[in-house]
């Protein structure tokens, strides 16, 4: 069966993390903090698997394998929209319809932040309840290393330290 415009759907999902929009915004774009939390439980998204040129034109490109079976999941797209730390949106060549994945981040102060990521022409396997669990264990994954590595602001005027393994967010 294809996936015809019939077919296809939207999906909004909306998180809030306790971080700058700087600091989610990189995890959601560098390689060596999304190979931490990305793909439902199950599945993992080794390093090398991952491949991400930050900027309008660049790829977004990513293997999530399933833990049990070593079946592989490809993500394969450009990324369309680049506006650091407040937005970026990519395509996905691999979904069949051209998938959009958009995501924007708002600041809503006190070191937190909404992310709303919103999803076109999203094909009617990837909207059943399974599939939109499956996403939203990435950002429960997230939202646990953002929770080891930012340290709240214990005194008025400073800022939330956060440390990703090895070396400093900024």
């Amino acid at each position: 069966m294809s996936n015809t415009p019939a077919e296809l759907g939207e999906l909004t999902m909306r998180r809030v993390f306790n971080a700058r929009p700087e600091v989610v915004f990189s995890c959601m774009i560098t390689p060596s903090h999304m190979a931490n939390y990305w793909g439902p439980i199950g599945m993992s998204t080794p390093l090398e698997q991952i491949a991400i040129a930050p900027h309008v034109g660049g790829g977004f490109e990513m293997v999530m394998i399933n833990d049990d079976t070593g079946q592989e999941y490809p993500v394969r797209g450009v990324i369309v929209a680049f506006d650091p730390p407040r937005h970026f949106s990519f395509t996905d060549a691999e979904t069949e319809g051209g998938m959009v994945t958009e995501i924007a981040f708002r600041d809503f102060g006190d070191h937190q932040t909404e992310t709303v990521t919103h999803q076109r022409n999203v094909p009617v396997v990837l909207l059943t309840p399974e599939a939109r669990a499956g996403l939203e264990t990435s950002f429960v994954k997230l939202a646990h290393i953002l929770q080891r590595w930012c340290e709240r602001p214990t005194s008025p005027g400073s800022t939330t330290r956060c440390r990703g393994p090895g070396r400093p967010f900024r």
